[in-house]
């Protein structure tokens, strides 16, 4: 992490992701950036698309794809899930970490890119990706490796906001949709060993604060793996 970049010290038992980072330096220093720039970036509440899709299904192994600060791992774990939480940023894990700490529950954080974690394939029950910042790589990396990490008759479920894939970028702003995958790139791969289940745009329960509270639609995508 560079020196400039003012990390939160961790608790004393809560982990320190400061090594072992497994991914893209630069995506890493991005994302601690962003996270130290704030206290708290998101809500801080678990999403209400994954909450609303995941309700009905029987507790198993979870991924959550960019955790984040937790929230959604948190709700998954106290629902009964075995969770594993992927994040690029060792700030945003920390802070994870510490309220998985103070609500006692019990999750396995990666302190890596999705590409990068060298994830057993076909091991995951659900694969959650809230509003993921997955770039794309000409092989469509990103997306197979969403998918290989559904187990038979497991779940993705990939969640964005709606119309981002469309936005056009401001001459002094770095964000290019093109740059990353959305819903309909990973809908387009899938074959006849997955059964769409959810497919389209609705409005977003908006969580009070937190950053990208001003988006109000959902693209949400949920595909269930069949063999």
């Amino acid at each position: 992490m560079p020196d400039d970049i003012a990390a939160e010290a961790p608790a004393p038992d809560v982990p320190s992701f400061a090594d072992g980072y497994l991914g893209d330096p630069a995506v890493r220093d991005e994302w601690d950036q962003r996270y130290s720039e704030r206290q708290q970036l998101w809500s801080g509440r678990p999403n209400g698309a994954l909450v609303a899709e995941v309700s009905g299904l029987a507790p198993g192994r979870a991924l959550d794809v960019g955790c984040g600060e937790g929230a959604d791992a948190l709700w998954l774990a106290r629902s009964g899930w075995d969770v594993t939480a992927l994040e690029v940023s060792g700030v945003a894990l920390e802070r994870a970490a510490a309220h998985a700490r103070d609500a006692g529950a019990a999750v396995r954080w990666v302190h890596a890119g999705l590409t990068d974690a060298a994830l057993p394939p076909g091991s995951f029950d659900l694969v959650s990706a809230q509003y993921p910042a997955l770039l794309r790589t000409p092989g469509a990396a990103a997306e197979h490796a969403l998918l290989a990490a559904v187990a038979p008759g497991g779940v993705l479920l990939l969640v964005h906001h709606a119309g981002m894939d469309e936005h056009h970028p401001e001459q002094d702003s770095s964000f290019d949709p093109a740059d990353y995958v959305w819903p309909s790139m990973v809908s387009a791969l899938l074959g006849d060993d997955w059964r769409v289940e959810v497919d389209e745009e609705r409005p977003r329960v908006v969580p009070e604060g937190g950053a990208g509270a001003h988006h109000h639609h959902d693209v949400v995508l949920k595909a269930r793996r069949l063999r």
